[in-house]
């Protein structure tokens, strides 16, 4: 028999911690799970204690109903079928994991055990797209996109964002990391997570998000009388890089030319023709109703009926569908007020982590700043994958890092980050 039993609650959280950027089934199955464990909390919350109590005073749990509840509240006047409105809002349902993980976390050593789990899984994950690079097999490799894009459980483009976040989160953290070589290795793979997106990967949305993320890391660490280099520092990093990476000079050659036969010919027959003209239907929209929007899950509907009006021959796109930019599609289904509460939305997890100690809101502020940055060029909290690894990883550093959060009795205090 067991002498100690096995911590359920625990495993739960670590499982979901681990389980971003690996495969949507992993991830639905540990959704499902925190999901169940958080309901039991509620439900038996003076039998275990809850630190519900704790998130008094952080506006991160408010933000979060407050959007979940315009967007259930806008099935009243939306315009799209009811299955792809339902479908929207549950996507959009992914934000109460960043409540869940705050409300079962009990202390500081459990965050940092569910960070260490998500350290763990990430370094796997980065390990996995170096082999392919290198073509050593990969068994485990599923994506269609994993030997030629070196993308392994997802595409290239959610997997350089992530490997770009968790880069920064080790460099921030570098100094908490465990063991005698643990500031060593940290370093190390930063070093090896940003280098995978700009010579490795080939999504131009990470080659931004890492040269902002590189940006505020370096900003950081100079004297405040110093920080204005902030200003250009982005654009020397992506000259050099222009210079020394083929895979960003390329992507941002083919920007250039995409853009200007966009411009030249308004056909939408390139990736970025495509996203300029989704972003011009998108604000279409918006103009016709800026207000109340035109409702949860619209996108596709007002899409196909604008494009109707410019090409009889239009084939329909599916419902559930994303103009790939997030401020815009939140402006679509819930007009101007909708970008502003996304906007809120980041500010108020923004002002949870001024309460934080110094290296745990520097992580937590590059995660945000990094969701901001990609959600200017992708749906990035509207899509599967991507957005449950923001939802879950802005969860485990807001528990990590909130000054309520009490230390762990048994436990040494936390300094023993990940």
């Amino acid at each position: 028999m067991l002498k100690k039993p096995i911590n359920f609650r625990l495993a739960v959280i670590c499982l979901a911690a681990a389980s971003v950027g690996l495969s949507m089934v992993i991830i639905s199955i540990s959704k499902l799970l925190l999901v169940v464990l958080g309901a039991s909390v509620l439900i038996f919350a003076r039998r275990f204690q809850t630190p519900v109590r704790l998130l008094n005073g952080m506006s991160t749990p408010i933000a979060v109903i407050v959007a979940l509840a315009a967007f259930a509240m806008s099935l009243l006047w939306t315009v799209a079928p009811l299955d792809d409105a339902l479908g929207s809002l549950v996507k959009y349902g992914k934000l109460l994991m960043v409540v869940l993980l705050l409300i079962t976390i009990r202390d500081r050593r459990e965050a940092i055990y569910a960070l260490g789990s998500f350290a763990v899984a990430q370094t796997f994950l980065l390990a996995s797209s170096w082999m392919l690079f290198a073509h050593l097999p990969v068994p485990w490799a599923t994506s269609h996109m994993a030997l030629t894009e070196y993308a392994v459980f997802s595409s290239y483009l959610d997997q350089g964002i992530i490997s770009s976040v968790f880069a920064a989160l080790c460099w921030h953290l570098r100094e908490h990391a465990p063991g005698r070589f643990g500031r060593k290795l940290a370093i190390f793979i930063a070093f090896l997570g940003f280098t995978n997106v700009f010579f490795v990967l080939m999504g131009r949305s990470a080659h931004v998000v890492s040269i902002v993320l590189i940006s505020v890391a370096i900003m950081w660490e100079l004297p405040k009388k110093y920080r204005f280099v902030i200003v250009v520092l982005p654009l020397l990093l992506a000259a050099g890089l222009f210079f020394a990476s083929s895979k960003v000079r390329d992507r941002l050659t083919l920007v250039q030319t995409e853009v200007s036969a966009y411009s030249t010919q308004k056909t939408a027959i390139t990736s970025s023709g495509i996203r300029l003209d989704l972003w011009n239907t998108a604000l279409q929209s918006i103009d016709e109703h800026p207000v109340a929007g035109s409702g949860v899950g619209s996108w596709s509907t007002q899409f196909n009926r604008l494009q109707h009006e410019k090409n009889p021959a239009h084939i329909d796109i599916a419902g559930n569908g994303n103009p790939h930019q997030e401020f815009l599609l939140w402006g679509v289904q819930l007009g101007i007020p909708g970008i502003l509460l996304f906007i809120a939305l980041l500010f108020s997890m923004w002002h949870d982590t001024l309460k934080m100690a110094t290296p745990y809101a520097r992580a937590t502020q590059s995660t945000l700043i990094a969701l901001a940055v990609a959600s200017l060029f992708n749906s990035s909290l509207y899509d599967a994958q991507i957005g449950d690894f923001f939802c879950i990883l802005l969860g485990l550093l807001l528990a990590l890092g909130h000054k309520n959060l009490p230390e762990s009795i048994a436990h040494p205090p936390y300094q023993q980050a990940v």
